[in-house]
């Protein structure tokens, strides 16, 4: 049995950035701590200053020892994409200055991954969530995307390493 990785998940937002941290083996998953970074009514670059400071606060409680963050798509609106991209930058800056390894997955690998549906309704991946790490109570759709990405990414990782054992 190989010892659980902590790992930090972030769902990127310039209002709300998601974040979900596990405890996971590739195989049994525990959740240790989940919630969103919701930023003030300032100014943009203020609130791109909070979302470091707020990944920088996880990564110093929390101590994970790898960072899965989404990828940014682009919709419609190529100025949301924009600010998604910042938003992005601002935490993946964090998470650098803490020099720890930044993984990337787009939305619809995060839903293959646990849902089995690249196309998955939001919904639909927040109740996965719920089953694997059996969690109670409310949770916000954010907060489950975070999840998701962590949980991905520790299944990703486990797959990897089993890949490479069989070599």
């Amino acid at each position: 049995m190989r010892t659980p990785t902590r790992v930090l998940g972030i769902d990127p937002g310039s209002r709300v950035t998601g974040f979900g941290i596990i405890e996971s083996d590739g195989v049994r998953s525990r959740h240790l701590h989940s919630g969103c970074i919701r930023t003030s009514a300032g100014e943009f670059p203020q609130r791109l200053g909070e979302i470091f400071s707020g990944i920088s606060e996880l990564l110093d409680e929390w101590r994970p020892a790898e960072v899965a963050v989404e990828q940014v798509f682009v919709a419609r609106n190529a100025a949301s994409a924009l600010k998604l991209g910042q938003a992005r930058g601002a935490a993946i800056s964090a998470i650098v200055m803490h020099q720890l390894p930044v993984f990337e997955y787009t939305p619809a690998a995060v839903k293959l991954g646990l849902v089995g549906n690249g196309r998955a309704e939001k919904e639909q991946v927040q109740h996965m969530i719920r089953v694997i790490l059996g969690l109670q109570g409310s949770l916000g759709l954010d907060q489950s995307d975070a999840l998701a990405i962590a949980l991905c990414h520790a299944h990703h990782q486990a797959t990897r390493r089993q890949i490479e054992a069989a070599r």
